[in-house]
């Protein structure tokens, strides 16, 4: 495994990888046959879970017919369906769909629009708002936009732009800044809902919609990042709604049912118009090689019909239901137990607690994947009951059985 270079680890002392051979529905297979409810959805994108029989189906037919057409100058039947059903699906007038090959670079290309938005309207506007702790992938701008002292201080020699960052929930300092420095700043970028990387903070709706009409006031757009919370992971569709509408919203991770790396940055008619004209420069100059690949798209349209099909938001109100049993959990390194949707977390005072926690999860047929002080559950969203209650009891167990003395 010399040749692979695994990612946010010191190759020289990680442990030795996993080798999966099978998925089948919520389950891995190791090499050696070892079967693991997976419990973080391989980075929160796997909802149908592995092996879907009508999304395998979906992309060998679209194999048989093409498997990648650039869209410079060309265009196929599969994207303009899928961005058809995607404007269907989101709120208000977010309508047009600018397609690329992961989430980090659907975050790039938002935070371009924003800026050439404003210079095709003759104003200068470079700076951005985020949250505090917030994570919005691992390219270079997308990394400028995040709050994590790791990825910064790895670029010490390149000078990190200074943007603004805020805590979730205090619109005071957010309008402090606006009425400030809103003439230098393009968008306030959001992970709405729920942070994902930054530890699950959960924040709320009225908030989002009391930053809306700042935004809209201070002439600054804004900007959700729903590659984690889109398709249903905090409960609904997604948090973007048609009484919270973002200007530009970027999804990914689930958008293919977790089949094919892609992503979708969608912007409405306002800021699609303002680079709509005669003018060469006013176009908007990006364009992934990948991006409205016919493969992605076909998964991406199937991933959608069974979702709705077969009612996913009330499969999601069940898991949510299971996951508050966490908060039953007792244990004094336990700080906050947050549970939202599809998605489960524990934050513990003393991440010692959480040392082994993985190889004992992997002994009772397992995978979970912790981080940090965080121990955390995003399944598929297919998982039984029984399975779910399952995982729930082992994470329990652990707490007031296995590390009941560890103080």
């Amino acid at each position: 495994m010399k040749n692979i270079w695994f990612p946010y680890t010191q190759i020289k002392t990680m442990k030795e990888p996993l080798q999966i051979e099978k998925g089948d529905g919520v389950y891995l297979y190791t090499k050696d046959n070892k079967k693991l409810i997976d419990t973080v959805s391989s980075w929160w994108c796997t909802i149908h879970g592995y092996n879907n029989i009508e999304i395998n189906n979906a992309i060998k037919d679209q194999i048989d017919k093409v498997s990648h057409v650039m869209l410079g100058g060309l265009v196929h039947q599969t994207v303009i369906d899928f961005s058809r059903k995607i404007a269907s699906i989101l709120p208000g007038n977010l309508n047009h769909c600018f397609f690329s090959d992961s989430g980090s670079v659907g975050v790039e290309v938002a935070l371009k629009m924003a800026v050439q938005y404003f210079n095709n309207i003759g104003q200068i506007k470079t700076k951005f708002i985020s949250f505090t702790d917030s994570y919005h992938g691992d390219t270079w701008k997308a990394m400028e936009v995040g709050d994590d002292p790791d990825y910064h201080k790895a670029f010490k020699g390149d000078s990190i732009p200074q943007n603004f960052y805020v805590e979730p929930g205090n619109i005071i300092e957010l309008e402090k800044i606006l009425k400030k420095h809103s003439t230098e700043i393009a968008g306030f970028i959001v992970e709405p809902i729920l942070q994902g990387a930054g530890g699950f903070k959960i924040h709320s709706r009225k908030y989002l919609k009391d930053a809306r009409k700042l935004c809209s006031k201070y002439d600054v757009l804004f900007i959700f990042d729903e590659v984690a919370t889109g398709f249903g992971r905090t409960g609904d569709l997604f948090v973007a709604s048609e009484d919270l509408v973002p200007d530009i919203i970027i999804l990914g991770k689930a958008l293919t049912g977790g089949y094919i790396g892609h992503s979708v940055t969608v912007a409405t008619d306002e800021i699609y118009n303002k680079f709509y004209s005669d003018s060469p420069e006013d176009a908007f100059m990006h364009g992934p090689t990948f991006m409205g690949n016919p493969l992605a798209c076909a998964a991406g349209l199937k991933s959608i019909e069974i979702f709705e099909r077969q009612d996913y938001l009330s499969k999601i109100k069940n898991i949510e239901s299971i996951l508050l049993k966490l908060k039953d959990i007792d244990h004094p390194l336990i700080k906050e137990v947050r549970v939202i949707g599809g998605c489960g977390c524990i934050e513990v005072k003393d991440n010692k607690i959480l040392e082994g926690f993985k190889d004992y999860c992997f002994s009772k047929g397992i995978w979970n994947r912790t981080f940090l002080d965080f121990a955390y559950i995003m399944p598929p969203y297919i998982i039984s009951s029984d399975e779910l209650n399952y995982v729930v009891e082992t994470f329990k167990n652990w707490f007031e059985k296995e590390q009941r003395d560890v103080l």
